[in-house]
């Protein structure tokens, strides 16, 4: 999601991805009865909406899109502020209590992990939660793992480019250096709608590369069968796009397991899945689809990098 607020937080208006709207109705339902304003995004409230509609009316929407339209917005409002939620530095800087908190529990209790696995879409989360780790690795305390899981079908960490690429599908923002599908690429309409973003934080993008960041893609099915592993033994219903997480636990604990090696895993459980029944509905029914890319695919969405020295070579 992305929005346009108020200056005095007196007025809000969200702009949702408009599959997510479609998937998540409940989600609707409470952000309406905080007062906002919910538009599914692509929509006919911007410009930056009408010209995407204009080109596929049924487009699903993407995050991309609804940074868009909720950047116009905020331009066009008066005493109006664009809130950003995930991508940008300062972001991960805010997120990163996550790993403060977490840091200082197993500090208490001389606990140091080997592996720490976290969810990425724009990587915020990830990155709040590895940060004070990151620290030590950088500075060379720890020789700790860090798992960047993301979805198949939009699998910027591991099939996109680094190059400097705007961070909205109108072309709006500054250029961030970034892994990226690129601002066209269109996700498919799977179920974790937090991780569908055609980029990744600069931070973590430039870790990856250095080689301090694994990586690596699931596919939507496996990432449910994984979650409800984890519901029946834990009793909490993971939301999808904590569930990537949760595949990649599992894995690292059965090599462990395989191996005889003992090490400590630290997941971050990003959050529940109950405004998500209609996608453990499709799992139950099996109706569930995945979709992973094709290079033709993925094409589609490099040509609209844009063309400069910086991203040549």
């Amino acid at each position: 999601m992305a929005m346009a607020a108020g200056f005095y937080g007196l007025d809000l208006t969200v702009f949702m991805v408009k599959v997510s709207s479609e998937q998540k109705p409940n989600r609707k339902t409470l952000i309406e009865t905080h007062g906002a304003r919910l538009i599914p995004s692509p929509s006919n409230t911007t410009e930056c909406g009408k010209a995407i509609l204009a080109q596929d009316p049924d487009y699903g929407g993407s995050l991309g899109c609804a940074i868009s339209e909720a950047i116009e917005m905020a331009v066009k409002t008066n005493n109006c502020r664009y809130v950003l939620g995930s991508v940008l530095n300062h972001v991960v800087l805010h997120q990163s209590i996550i790993g403060q908190e977490v840091k200082a529990a197993m500090d208490k209790y001389g606990i140091k992990p080997d592996i720490i696995i976290g969810c990425a879409g724009g990587g915020s989360n990830l990155g709040g939660l590895i940060a004070p780790f990151m620290g030590e690795k950088l500075a060379g305390k720890s020789e700790t793992r860090f798992i960047a899981v993301e979805p198949a079908s939009c699998p910027s960490f591991t099939r996109g480019r680094y190059a400097y690429d705007f961070g909205d599908s109108a072309k709006t923002t500054p250029l961030i250096k970034m892994m990226t599908l690129g601002g066209a690429f269109s996700p498919s309409p799977n179920h974790a709608g937090g991780l569908r973003y055609h980029g990744m934080n600069p931070i973590l993008a430039r870790l990856y590369k250095d080689g301090y960041i694994e990586a690596r893609a699931e596919k939507q099915s496996d990432v449910f069968d994984a979650a409800v592993k984890f519901m029946k033994v834990e009793g909490i219903l993971p939301a999808p796009e904590s569930s990537h997480a949760i595949k990649a636990t599992i894995d690292e604990a059965l090599a462990c397991k395989k191996s005889g090696e003992k090490k400590v895993i630290l997941m971050g459980l990003s959050g529940t899945g109950y405004f998500d029944l209609s996608a453990y509905s499709a799992y139950n029914n099996k109706t569930m689809t995945d979709h992973i890319p094709t290079d033709k695919d993925l094409q589609r969405g490099f040509a609209s990098i844009p063309d400069i020295p910086q991203n040549k070579g």
